[in-house]
C-alpha cells in the first residue's frame, strides 16, 4: 500500500508540474509557408558587424534555402562550387519567455562541416552584446564527430570557452527524429534526448558572470557550414543536406 501511495504521489506532482506551465507555441510547420508572425528570418552572413556570425562559419543564410514541407521545417545547407548556402530562424520580438521548457522534434543534417543547432539567446542581447546575453545551446551537432551531441551555457564567465558543457554519445542520434528537450528555471537548467537527463546546470554562485539566465530569451534554429566549431573542412560532396523539424512546443513556468 505504501509503495502504490508513493507513486500516485510521485505522478501527482508530475501532473502538477505539467499543468503548471502554460502553452505558448505548438509549431508543426503546417501549410506551405513560414508563419512570420512567430518566425523571423536572419539572412547573409552578419557582415559587417558579425562576419561569419562571429565563428569564421562559410554559409550565406537565404530565405531560398528556408521551406515548410510535408509538415516539417526543412534547414537545407547547399554549395554550388562556389558559395554555401543555408537557411537560419529564430523567435526574436515575437515570442520570448523567462523561464520554461522547450522541445524541439529534430533529424539532423550529417557530413563533414554542417553544424545544426537549436539554441537560445537573452533577448537584450542587442543591448548588452554577447556573452552578457547568456546563451542556452540545447543541441549542437558538428558533422566531423558523429553520435555527438553537445548540450552548452555561454556567460560572461565563460566567453566562449565552452566549460559548462555536456557532450553526449549516442551511436543511433543520426537515425530518423529525436527530441531535445530544456527545462529551464531559476535554480537550474536541465537538458534531455528522447526524455533522458543528459546534463544539469546549475552554479553554487550565481550572479551576472555565470547565470545571466534571468531574464526572456528566444528560440534560433539553423544550419551552420563550417566555422570555429563546425570545423575548418568541409566535405563538398555532402550537399545538399537538409535539418529538418517536425514541431516546436514552447511552455512557460
Amino acid at each position: 500500500m505504501k509503495l502504490i501511495n508513493a507513486i500516485i504521489i510521485i505522478t501527482f506532482a508530475m501532473f502538477n508540474t505539467v499543468q503548471s506551465q502554460e502553452l505558448i507555441l505548438e509549431e508543426h510547420f503546417d501549410g506551405t509557408q513560414l508563419n512570420e508572425a512567430i518566425w523571423n528570418y536572419e539572412l547573409g552572413d552578419g557582415c559587417p558587424n558579425l562576419c561569419g556570425w562571429g565563428n569564421n562559419e562559410r554559409q550565406i543564410y537565404s530565405k531560398d534555402n528556408v521551406e515548410v514541407r510535408d509538415g516539417n521545417l526543412v534547414l537545407t545547407a547547399r554549395f554550388d562550387g562556389t558559395t554555401y548556402t543555408s537557411g537560419k530562424i529564430n523567435t526574436k520580438d515575437n515570442i520570448e519567455f523567462q523561464y520554461g521548457t522547450i522541445e524541439v522534434r529534430a533529424k539532423l543534417a550529417t557530413g563533414k562541416g554542417v553544424w545544426p543547432a537549436v539554441w537560445m539567446l537573452g533577448s537584450d542581447i542587442s543591448e548588452v552584446s554577447w556573452p552578457q546575453s547568456g546563451e542556452i545551446d540545447i543541441m549542437e551537432y558538428v558533422g566531423k564527430n558523429p553520435h555527438e551531441i553537445h548540450t552548452t551555457l555561454h556567460t560572461p564567465d565563460s566567453y566562449g570557452q565552452s566549460k559548462n558543457t555536456q557532450v553526449t554519445t549516442i551511436e543511433t542520434i543520426e537515425d530518423g527524429f529525436h527530441v531535445y528537450k530544456c527545462h529551464w528555471t531559476k535554480d537550474f537548467i536541465k537538458f534531455y534526448i528522447d526524455e533522458v537527463l543528459v546534463y544539469t546546470f546549475s552554479p553554487e554562485i550565481k550572479d551576472d558572470s555565470t547565470w545571466p539566465f534571468d531574464k526572456p530569451f528566444y528560440l534560433l534554429l539553423n544550419l551552420a557550414v563550417g566555422g570555429n566549431f563546425g570545423g575548418p573542412e568541409v566535405d563538398d560532396t555532402i550537399f545538399p543536406q537538409e535539418f529538418t523539424v517536425d514541431y516546436v512546443k514552447m511552455f512557460k513556468d
